[in-house]
């Protein structure tokens, strides 16, 4: 369907969103930063009425106001990202006539990864958002729209009507990223997507507009790598929930490598997901399992690929251990350092020096002991000699996912 009107466009694509795409808990429009740091103390209270958390008190401004220079703080949407997704924020609780935590050091829910579609997830679209100028030099300006996550402006959406290029709308976003208005509770954003009726392209959030570059910017595709263009597919594929969910809490990468944030692309997010569902589906005790494999050229993300299978199924507990094997003792340690520069605060990715080292960590059953990155060469030497007896051997790979 073609659009001569951005605005008709806008609101058809909101409706649809709601209605049928699970955006289900309210349209805010033309809300300023302090109205959406308002809406977002409110959520925080409602999800955290525990009488050691908030309990029948409400935020004040002095905690949001703490909230607040923490994001001031981490500034980058690198950082932000570790802040979303470890899910809780602490501050020293203010009001007074909570006297049951007034002084204490409290800790909030904020996101949960795993809460999709269930529990207190609010899902919100903050249409016509008003964001305001970094200084006199630069007017306010209004976005098309924000997708709020329990009220965190996580997703920003700018739009053109038919004939209009995607490239317009990408524009646009650079422009607000060098007038600086995405600060405050909008430093939040972690995906931009731009779109038009017959294009849509979406890339992490850079930081700054000397960041942005056009070979990050994405089109979304189907499971055989077929591009999704229409704008009603886009709300049905891409947009709607539980991916957009899953996007923000599974599928972006803080690379601490190159202090990047990066988004993965769709035949990244379809290989990483099926993986994990493998994995969760199989039956342990069958004597006939059979391996995979993901084959895709240089430089197509095979590692970042890997590392979100591993990760995913490291993170669900269907797997004992899940073990990066390396062909090559470079290419091992290149891939430790990629490994470790993919994972969060939650992540705990295990090198081994030697046999002795990974035999242990394959042993123990310690959390941090999950994920572990070794060589084949390492892997061969574990033989059922003086050292080492059949038993620790079995244990080790009872439940094991072996990746190479």
């Amino acid at each position: 369907m073609s659009y001569d009107s951005e605005s008709k466009f806008e609101a058809d694509l909101i409706r649809t969103l709601v209605e049928e795409k699970g955006w289900r808990d309210g349209v805010l429009k033309y809300k300023n930063e302090k109205e959406l740091l308002q809406n977002w103390a409110n959520i925080i209270y409602e999800n955290n009425r525990a009488v050691d958390r908030l309990g029948d008190y409400p935020m004040t401004a002095g905690e949001m106001q703490q909230i607040m220079e923490q994001i001031k703080a981490l500034r980058t949407p690198l950082k932000l990202n570790g802040f979303i997704n470890g899910g809780y924020v602490q501050i020293v609780r203010d009001n007074e006539k909570d006297q049951h935590n007034f002084g204490k050091m409290i800790s909030l829910k904020i996101f949960d990864r795993n809460e999709i579609a269930a529990g207190r997830t609010r899902y919100q679209i903050a249409e016509q958002p008003i964001y305001s100028a970094r200084n006199d030099i630069y007017p306010n300006r209004r976005g098309d729209f924000c997708l709020l996550i329990n009220g965190m402006p996580l997703i920003h959406v700018e739009l053109k009507k038919s004939g209009v290029p995607v490239s317009e709308a990408q524009y646009q976003i650079q422009k607000y990223l060098h007038e600086g208005v995405f600060t405050g509770i909008f430093s939040l954003v972690q995906i931009f997507v731009a779109m038009n009726p017959e294009e849509c392209v979406y890339f992490a959030n850079p930081g700054r507009a000397d960041k942005f570059s056009e070979k990050f910017c994405f089109h979304w595709a189907d499971q055989y790598n077929n591009p999704i263009n229409d704008w009603s597919r886009i709300a049905e594929r891409f947009l709607s929930i539980p991916m957009a969910h899953e996007l923000i809490g599974y599928y972006t990468v803080a690379d601490q490598t190159d202090n990047t944030l990066k988004v993965m692309r769709s035949y990244q997010y379809y290989a990483a997901s099926k993986i994990s569902r493998r994995v969760s589906e199989m039956k342990w005790d069958d004597q006939n399992i059979y391996g995979g494999y993901v084959w895709h050229t240089t430089g197509s993300g095979k590692t970042m690929t890997s590392f979100k299978s591993a990760q995913l199924i490291a993170n669900s507990g269907d797997a004992d251990k899940v073990v990066f094997l390396m062909d090559r003792i470079e290419l091992g340690i290149q891939s430790l350092r990629e490994y470790r520069g993919f994972s969060d605060e939650t992540d705990d990715v295990q090198s081994t020096e030697n046999t002795v080292v990974l035999l242990g960590k394959l042993k123990s059953d310690a959390a941090k002991d999950t994920l572990i990155v070794t060589s084949i060469q390492k892997m061969s030497r574990i033989t059922p000699d003086d050292n080492v007896n059949i038993a620790d051997i079995e244990k080790s790979i009872e439940r094991g996912l072996f990746l190479s």
